[in-house]
């Protein structure tokens, strides 16, 4: 998990959302197609493009907007449209069978002593990985770091998978700096394994 640092949001999304009607009411579900995509852009461009939990690339037409605390109407309806809990993730559309992951896994289970946000500038330091793929909590004793990978689901074989062969094809590389470059405001995929086995 990289640490995402939040940007400004979009304009187009602050003019949408403070449109001078009386009967305008904003909500996620009413959101204007040039707006979600400004707010995509966005939040793929500060997130370097890739996922906000498992950092895998976001490609078109497999990520969504992910609502870090659940838009869930029982549980914060007042942070739906706030930028501050906007992510994106990847996984949007599954086949039959496909294991979920990221926000998709997280769903609207949500327990703020229990999961690990991006948003949180020592998230990267909660976790480490190995060279067969898997992703483990720094600490041993650390439950909300256990609970995070469980509930989003970050050690499924595909992501080990993934993982592995990406640290398989820089084994060899004498220097991975190259790497770990934001590169045309892109990082490659699994950037924080990476820079921590190498």
């Amino acid at each position: 998990m990289k640490y995402i640092i939040k940007q400004a949001e979009p304009e187009s999304f602050i003019v949408w959302k403070n449109k001078e009607n009386d009967d305008w009411k904003p909500t996620y579900a009413n959101l204007d197609r040039q707006e979600r995509i400004d707010l995509f852009k966005s939040l793929k461009e500060e997130q370097g493009y890739i996922c906000c939990y498992c950092e895998r690339e976001l490609n078109e037409g497999d990520c969504h907007i992910e609502h870090f605390r659940p838009k869930d109407k029982t549980k914060f309806p007042k942070l739906e449209l706030v930028y501050n809990n906007l992510l994106c993730s990847c996984q949007v559309n599954t086949e039959k069978g496909e294991p979920l992951h990221c926000g998709n896994s997280k769903g609207n289970w949500f327990d703020e002593n229990l999961l690990i946000s991006p948003l949180d500038s020592t998230c990267e330091g909660k976790f480490k990985y190995t060279f067969d793929g898997q992703i483990l909590p720094f600490n041993e004793d650390d439950d909300a770091a256990k609970i995070t990978i469980e509930k989003l689901q970050l050690n499924i074989d595909k992501l080990k998978d993934l993982r592995k062969s990406v640290i398989d094809a820089l084994f060899e590389d004498e220097d991975i700096g190259w790497y770990l470059e934001l590169k045309d405001g892109r990082f490659n995929e699994f950037h924080t394994t990476i820079k921590y086995l190498f």
